[in-house]
């Protein structure tokens, strides 16, 4: 089995989570899996969430059916599976709230018409991606783009505030499991069952769990969740789709 490698950092990131909108907006502590299929859409030139908004205002205008599907890149990108590993130590990045003024004139309905905005923004992100090779034309053509450094539009993580650098991008071979010291992940990887198994041999033990994104809702294209769990404690079984290089473990979603 073989993958595409690379790191996946920036300055900052916030990838908005839908469900806080008061005093600020909070961010997942990891890019989840649709915002990954996003960057790889920015990355190879597919049409997003304004491009299907367009078509649909059109379709309206010339009183045609509307498009109900998925944009662009979540149609052709979906069947990727993924590994996300977090740089970071137990896997936790530092965060701040960054405060800034949105004076447009119509932000806000208070005198002036300003609008405070607050949100939560990751501090330096780094994140090792594995994409899976499905043998399908988009996995072709990422991987083309991804080993030779070309993107049609500028990638980001999470929105244009923060650019996306894509390094040591390579095509890797994967192996089985690597079961000699126990059954360890050591990737993110959706939970199962309770972790109560002994952690690595000379570290100390520590489990980062979030429910994160999965995938998009077929009627509406609301988030579905998951809970992905990142620990250095042992597993009762190896999740699925699971695989190794260099004696780590990888779980792809």
């Amino acid at each position: 089995m073989k993958a595409v490698s690379f790191e996946l950092s920036g300055k900052t990131a916030c990838f908005r989570k839908p469900d806080v909108n008061q005093f600020a907006y909070f961010t997942y502590n990891n890019i989840h899996k649709p915002a990954l299929l996003g960057l790889f859409g920015a990355v190879l030139g597919l049409g997003g969430y304004n491009q299907l908004s367009a078509e649909n205002i059109r379709n309206r205008k010339e009183k045609k059916p509307l498009n109900d599907g998925f944009p662009e890149f979540y149609e052709k990108l979906k069947e990727l599976k993924i590994s996300i590993t977090p740089l970071a130590p137990h896997g936790y990045f530092s965060k701040k709230i960054q405060a800034f003024n949105n004076s447009v004139g119509y932000a806000s309905r208070e005198m002036g018409g300003n609008l405070i905005v607050r949100e939560q923004w990751l501090e330096k992100p780094k994140w090792q991606i594995m994409i899976l090779d499905n043998e399908s034309d988009e996995y072709a053509k990422l991987k083309e783009y991804l080993l030779e450094g070309k993107c049609e539009f500028i990638p980001y993580l999470g929105k244009n505030d923060h650019p996306a650098k894509i390094d040591k991008a390579k095509e890797v071979k994967l192996d089985e499991v690597y079961l000699d010291e126990g059954n360890y992940i050591d990737s993110l990887f959706i939970k199962q069952d309770e972790i109560n198994g002994f952690e690595k041999e000379g570290e100390m033990p520590f489990v980062f769990q979030e429910v994160s994104p999965m995938r998009l809702q077929d009627e509406f294209h609301f988030y579905e969740y998951e809970t992905l769990c990142f620990t250095n404690c042992e597993l009762e079984e190896m999740p699925e789709h699971s695989y190794s290089f260099n004696q780590k473990n990888y779980a792809f979603f």
